[in-house]
């Protein structure tokens, strides 16, 4: 995994991990890499300082940096909730998948009835949904939810 200081147009400044720099440059490329505060799909990599570990330190359980410990339990803590909040939604909600936009605005105009759903949407999709007033939100896949 590695972790990129990400930027977007607007200025805003976020993180996030990928299985490799290749995963990276191909999840870019495919727009699927957005700013976490905007949405924005524009984003590119921010200068960022390597942490290099030495071969002594390999071996060892515990990171060189005491906030790294923090920082790692705070992720694990997240993934916990979200992967919470996945099954909620999977349990609870109906998978209407790449018809999300056109279901969603069904709902929003009072076409059909409303229920708990999730699916898929481009972020042009969702950029549409938001603009048009439907209230809409997005999760991250978690490595373990593609199974």
């Amino acid at each position: 995994m590695i972790r990129y200081n990400l930027r977007c147009e607007r200025g805003h400044s976020f993180e996030s991990w990928f299985q490799s720099s290749s995963a990276y440059d191909s999840q870019l490329k495919r727009k699927l890499v957005t700013c976490a505060v905007c949405g924005s799909a524009k984003v590119e990599k921010a200068i960022m300082a390597p942490r290099i570990v030495g071969a002594r330190k390999r071996g060892s359980q515990a990171p060189a940096d005491p906030s790294m410990s923090a920082t790692m339990a705070e992720e694990r803590e997240l993934r916990a909730e979200l992967k919470q909040l996945h099954d909620h939604l999977v349990k609870n909600a109906d998978d209407v998948g790449a018809r999300f936009p056109n279901e969603a605005r069904k709902m929003h105009y009072g076409d059909i009835e409303p229920r708990p759903i999730y699916g898929e949407a481009s972020p042009e999709d969702a950029k549409s949904l938001i603009e048009e007033g439907v209230a809409v939100g997005s999760l991250p896949v978690l490595r373990d939810d593609r199974n």
